[in-house]
């Protein structure tokens, strides 16, 4: 989690406010989530005794698509820098049947754990590898001279001032296209590829580990530049430097303290329906999810994960069907109920304006990338908000994805535009370019709907 010190993290205010930096509105939901992030912070720091006693409080949000649910639970994760997993509920199918099993929901969760404590270790040595990678370039280039009986003189000294001009060429990167010829390992991934029968990961099985041995040794000449070099090198370094036990180990312990599991659509499989092929995706796969949201141990290929304090957030729009929909026992472990509004108008004029990722600040910084400015007035804001409003009412309502469909129609001409040959510079977008692009797609119903 990000702290102010070791012992002090971020309280629940401060988290909606960093929170309010990226979502508009939905100030119940991120008060909800952001006491339950805090009071996993709070369970690690009670008596032991009591500590596996206390069970997460799991969140259910309810709302229509695109009002910020799956950005509340992603940004919640980042800021407890915990291993984080979006789901859909309805791709599951129930035992038995063909489909994936629920518990690749912590498989998937550990292999993300393990990547993000590898990745962060990989940082922690990149400088020592780095090094341990120019030695062994070096040694390609000028390889040490079998020992002579009788050295030339000043042998010794010239070597050391060749080897240091190529060291200092090398950081330059001023021989990054020379070629040279390293010993490069073969790709056990394509070897393996044959005899790794479906699912044998989905199980925890690594064939690999199985297998690994057989290939270990096998290596193979390759002419590639420096460049290329460097990067095969730098991978086998680091490897060598990383403890993979130890990230292993407590990635486990990450994933059973810190985890996060965003289910989706959970409206999907809630309801009681008349065909009998739906209780395959409905019934049947809560009561999978059961064993997992309760607390079950998972056999994953770095060893069996517990899930008992795994934080679960789930959501849906549950049009056609409500919470109570769901079995007693899976209602039962999402105590925590939360609904989130619908957006209108004005919603949309702050999510344009206001957040640290507002999509004019995207579109922005892409036509920057072409040497234009672009600026947008304050009345054309307020018109494509309403201009998004207006569509979401007449046809489905998606929400601020909306803002995407509105934004791209509205641009394409600017985006398919070369900059460089017209020479524009500056591009402000008003009210009135607004309702030129929009209000006759917006008028006719059949277009809008298939072009917005």
């Amino acid at each position: 989690m990000n702290r102010k010190k070791d012992n002090l993290p971020i309280t629940p205010r401060e988290i909606v406010g960093k929170l309010d930096k990226y979502i508009v509105g939905q100030e119940q939901a991120k008060k909800s989530v952001a006491i339950a992030l805090r009071n996993r912070w709070r369970r690690r720091m009670v008596p032991e005794e009591i500590r596996d006693e206390i069970m997460p409080n799991n969140i259910i949000m309810i709302g229509p698509t695109g009002v910020g649910k799956t950005e509340i639970a992603r940004r919640l994760a980042t800021l407890a820098d915990a291993p984080f997993i979006k789901v859909e509920a309805s791709k599951f199918t129930e035992v038995g049947y063909v489909g994936r099993d629920v518990e690749s929901i912590i498989r998937d969760l550990a292999d993300l754990a393990v990547n993000m404590l590898k990745e962060r270790r990989t940082k922690e040595v990149r400088e020592s590898a780095e090094k341990m990678v120019n030695e062994r370039i070096l040694d390609i280039l000028l390889p040490a001279p079998k020992a002579p009986a009788i050295k030339a003189a000043g042998a010794d000294e010239r070597g050391v001032k060749t080897r240091r001009k190529l060291h200092d060429q090398l950081i330059d990167g001023r021989i990054d296209e020379r070629i040279i010829e390293i010993d490069m390992p073969e790709d056990r991934h394509q070897v393996l590829e044959v005899f790794t029968p479906q699912g044998m990961e989905e199980m925890g099985i690594n064939i690999q580990e199985i297998f690994g041995g057989a290939f270990s040794g096998r290596k193979k000449k390759r002419k590639v530049t420096i460049g290329e070099a460097r990067t095969v090198f730098q991978q086998d370094e680091s490897r060598k430097l990383v403890d993979m036990d130890s990230v292993t180990k407590e990635a486990v312990t990450m994933v059973e303290q810190s985890g996060i599991v965003f289910i989706d659509e959970i409206d999907k499989i809630a309801g009681s329906y008349s065909h009998d092929t739906i209780d395959v995706s409905r019934e049947g796969v809560q009561r999978d999810i059961l064993p997992i949201i309760e607390g079950s141990n998972v056999m994953t290929k770095y060893g069996m994960v517990k899930s008992d304090h795994i934080l679960f957030i789930a959501a849906g729009a549950f049009h056609s069907s409500k919470p109570s929909d769901l079995i007693p026992e899976l209602q039962g472990r999402f105590p925590i109920r939360v609904e989130l509004d619908s957006l209108n108008e004005d919603d949309f004029y702050r999510i344009l304006k206001e957040p640290q990722n507002a999509l004019i600040k995207q579109y922005q910084a892409l036509l920057m990338t072409d040497g234009v400015e672009l600026a947008f007035t304050d009345a054309a804001l307020r018109e494509i908000a309403a201009s998004a409003d207006i569509v979401n009412q007449k046809t489905e309502n998606i929400g601020a994805r909306r803002l995407h469909t509105i934004m791209t129609t509205l641009l394409e001409n600017i985006l398919f535009e070369d900059p460089q040959k017209s020479g524009i510079k500056k591009i402000k977008i008003t009210k009135k370019m607004v309702q030129e692009e929009l209000n006759a797609i917006i008028k006719d119903e059949n277009l809008s709907r298939y072009i917005l």
